[in-house]
Protein backbone atom coordinates (compact mmCIF):
# COMPACT_ATOMS: atom_id res chain seq x y z
CA UNK A 1 0.00 0.00 0.00
CA UNK A 2 1.66 3.35 -0.97
CA UNK A 3 1.70 6.50 1.41
CA UNK A 4 -1.57 7.83 -1.19
CA UNK A 5 -3.29 5.25 -0.99
CA UNK A 6 -2.70 5.12 3.31
CA UNK A 7 -3.65 8.44 3.30
CA UNK A 8 -6.86 7.85 1.42
CA UNK A 9 -8.10 4.82 3.64
CA UNK A 10 -7.36 7.04 6.56
CA UNK A 11 -9.60 9.98 5.54
CA UNK A 12 -12.58 7.23 4.78
CA UNK A 13 -11.65 5.68 8.30
CA UNK A 14 -12.36 9.57 9.71
CA UNK A 15 -15.88 9.86 7.34
CA UNK A 16 -16.55 6.80 9.38
CA UNK A 17 -16.04 4.35 6.18
CA UNK A 18 -14.81 0.67 7.70
CA UNK A 19 -13.30 -0.11 3.97
CA UNK A 20 -10.49 2.01 4.82
CA UNK A 21 -9.92 0.45 7.90
CA UNK A 22 -10.30 -3.28 6.51
CA UNK A 23 -8.10 -1.80 3.25
CA UNK A 24 -5.52 -1.15 5.62
CA UNK A 25 -6.04 -4.53 7.83
CA UNK A 26 -5.62 -6.63 4.99
CA UNK A 27 -2.46 -4.80 3.79
CA UNK A 28 -0.78 -4.63 7.57
CA UNK A 29 -2.11 -7.18 9.72
CA UNK A 30 0.65 -9.72 9.01
CA UNK A 31 3.39 -6.78 9.24
CA UNK A 32 1.65 -5.41 12.66
CA UNK A 33 0.92 -9.21 14.00
CA UNK A 34 5.12 -9.95 13.40
CA UNK A 35 6.02 -6.93 15.38
CA UNK A 36 3.91 -7.28 17.94
CA UNK A 37 4.69 -11.03 18.18
CA UNK A 38 8.23 -9.95 18.55
CA UNK A 39 8.25 -7.67 21.61
CA UNK A 40 5.67 -9.72 23.85
CA UNK A 41 6.83 -13.61 22.66
CA UNK A 42 3.21 -14.93 22.92
CA UNK A 43 0.87 -15.72 20.10
CA UNK A 44 -2.11 -15.15 22.29
CA UNK A 45 -0.84 -11.91 23.53
CA UNK A 46 -0.28 -11.03 20.14
CA UNK A 47 -3.34 -11.60 18.88
CA UNK A 48 -4.99 -9.85 21.59
CA UNK A 49 -2.62 -6.93 20.98
CA UNK A 50 -3.20 -6.60 17.17
CA UNK A 51 -6.77 -6.65 16.94
CA UNK A 52 -6.31 -3.90 19.89
CA UNK A 53 -4.05 -1.74 17.63
CA UNK A 54 -6.80 -1.94 14.37
CA UNK A 55 -9.06 -0.81 17.45
CA UNK A 56 -6.86 2.20 18.11
CA UNK A 57 -6.31 2.89 14.18
CA UNK A 58 -9.67 3.63 13.92
CA UNK A 59 -10.04 5.84 16.96
CA UNK A 60 -7.32 7.78 16.19
CA UNK A 61 -7.27 7.91 12.00
CA UNK A 62 -7.79 11.64 12.79
CA UNK A 63 -3.88 12.29 14.48
CA UNK A 64 -2.47 10.81 11.38
CA UNK A 65 -0.60 13.20 9.83
CA UNK A 66 0.61 12.96 5.76
CA UNK A 67 3.52 12.58 5.07
CA UNK A 68 4.51 10.96 7.89
CA UNK A 69 5.55 7.37 6.33
CA UNK A 70 2.45 5.31 7.26
CA UNK A 71 4.46 2.44 8.17
CA UNK A 72 6.87 4.15 10.52
CA UNK A 73 3.76 5.62 12.34
CA UNK A 74 1.96 2.32 12.02
CA UNK A 75 4.89 -0.26 13.68
CA UNK A 76 5.55 2.52 16.32
CA UNK A 77 1.95 2.54 17.21
CA UNK A 78 2.04 -1.04 17.52
CA UNK A 79 5.39 -1.30 19.19
CA UNK A 80 4.40 1.03 21.64
CA UNK A 81 1.33 -0.60 22.85
CA UNK A 82 3.33 -3.79 22.93
CA UNK A 83 6.17 -2.45 25.12
CA UNK A 84 2.69 -0.86 27.55
CA UNK A 85 1.65 -4.69 27.19
CA UNK A 86 4.87 -6.03 28.63
CA UNK A 87 5.19 -2.91 31.19
CA UNK A 88 1.82 -3.83 32.57
CA UNK A 89 2.19 -7.65 32.44
CA UNK A 90 5.32 -7.62 34.16
CA UNK A 91 4.59 -5.25 36.94
CA UNK A 92 1.97 -7.92 37.73
CA UNK A 93 3.63 -10.92 37.62
CA UNK A 94 6.14 -9.06 39.81
CA UNK A 95 4.27 -8.46 42.45
CA UNK A 96 2.94 -12.22 42.41
CA UNK A 97 6.52 -12.86 42.24
CA UNK A 98 7.63 -11.02 45.34
CA UNK A 99 4.71 -12.71 47.43
CA UNK A 100 6.80 -15.95 46.47
CA UNK A 101 10.13 -15.88 46.47
CA UNK A 102 12.07 -17.71 49.00
CA UNK A 103 15.27 -14.98 49.65
CA UNK A 104 17.39 -17.79 50.54
CA UNK A 105 16.45 -19.86 47.73
CA UNK A 106 18.62 -17.97 45.16
CA UNK A 107 22.05 -19.75 44.44
CA UNK A 108 23.61 -17.40 42.29
CA UNK A 109 24.56 -20.08 39.15
CA UNK A 110 25.06 -18.45 35.96
CA UNK A 111 24.03 -19.34 32.46
CA UNK A 112 26.76 -21.80 30.98
CA UNK A 113 28.25 -20.55 27.23
CA UNK A 114 27.06 -22.96 24.63
CA UNK A 115 29.09 -25.77 23.69
CA UNK A 116 30.06 -26.75 20.07
CA UNK A 117 27.74 -29.79 20.41
CA UNK A 118 24.85 -26.85 20.93
CA UNK A 119 26.70 -25.21 17.90
CA UNK A 120 26.00 -27.52 15.63
CA UNK A 121 22.39 -28.37 16.79
CA UNK A 122 21.83 -24.70 15.88
CA UNK A 123 22.94 -24.99 12.36
CA UNK A 124 20.01 -27.32 12.03
CA UNK A 125 17.67 -25.38 13.20
CA UNK A 126 14.17 -24.38 11.31
CA UNK A 127 14.09 -20.95 9.97
CA UNK A 128 11.69 -20.32 12.82
CA UNK A 129 13.83 -21.16 15.16
CA UNK A 130 16.87 -19.51 14.08
CA UNK A 131 14.58 -16.49 13.96
CA UNK A 132 13.83 -17.57 17.88
CA UNK A 133 17.74 -17.47 18.38
CA UNK A 134 18.06 -13.56 17.35
CA UNK A 135 17.88 -11.17 19.97
CA UNK A 136 14.58 -9.23 20.00
CA UNK A 137 15.88 -6.05 18.41
CA UNK A 138 17.24 -7.80 15.41
CA UNK A 139 14.27 -10.09 14.87
CA UNK A 140 12.32 -6.81 14.86
CA UNK A 141 14.38 -5.07 12.80
CA UNK A 142 14.52 -8.25 10.36
CA UNK A 143 10.52 -8.60 10.27
CA UNK A 144 10.22 -4.70 9.83
CA UNK A 145 12.22 -4.90 6.88
CA UNK A 146 11.49 -8.21 5.12
CA UNK A 147 7.57 -8.83 5.77
CA UNK A 148 7.04 -4.47 6.12
CA UNK A 149 9.83 -4.00 3.08
CA UNK A 150 10.99 -0.84 5.27
CA UNK A 151 14.23 1.07 4.15
CA UNK A 152 16.41 1.39 7.30
CA UNK A 153 15.55 5.00 7.51
CA UNK A 154 11.93 3.93 8.16
CA UNK A 155 12.85 1.24 10.49
CA UNK A 156 15.55 4.07 12.61
CA UNK A 157 12.45 6.54 12.64
CA UNK A 158 9.90 3.58 13.73
CA UNK A 159 12.08 2.09 16.56
CA UNK A 160 13.50 5.95 17.38
CA UNK A 161 17.19 4.83 17.02
CA UNK A 162 20.54 5.95 14.82
CA UNK A 163 19.97 4.45 11.14
CA UNK A 164 23.87 2.93 11.76
CA UNK A 165 22.27 0.70 15.00
CA UNK A 166 19.36 -0.61 12.72
CA UNK A 167 21.91 -2.02 9.72
CA UNK A 168 24.32 -2.84 12.63
CA UNK A 169 21.72 -5.05 14.13
CA UNK A 170 20.34 -5.90 10.16
CA UNK A 171 23.99 -7.36 9.36
CA UNK A 172 24.48 -9.01 13.07
CA UNK A 173 21.10 -10.57 12.60
CA UNK A 174 22.09 -11.71 8.89
CA UNK A 175 25.34 -13.18 10.22
CA UNK A 176 23.40 -15.25 12.64
CA UNK A 177 21.03 -16.71 10.18
CA UNK A 178 24.13 -17.62 8.20
CA UNK A 179 25.72 -19.34 11.14
CA UNK A 180 22.42 -21.55 11.28
CA UNK A 181 22.97 -22.46 7.70
CA UNK A 182 20.51 -20.02 5.77
CA UNK A 183 22.33 -18.82 3.08
CA UNK A 184 22.89 -15.04 1.46
CA UNK A 185 18.88 -14.47 0.79
CA UNK A 186 18.37 -11.76 3.07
Amino acid sequence: MTDVQFESAMHRICQGDKQGLKDIYEAYIGLIYSIVKDVVQSRESAEDITSDFFIKLWDKADSYKSGMGHKTWMTTIARNMSIDYLRKSRKEEASELLEEIDPDAFTGQEVENESPVEQEVIANLSIKEAFSRLKESERQIMNMKILGDMTFQEIARALSIPIGTVTWRYQNAVKKLRRCGYGTGF
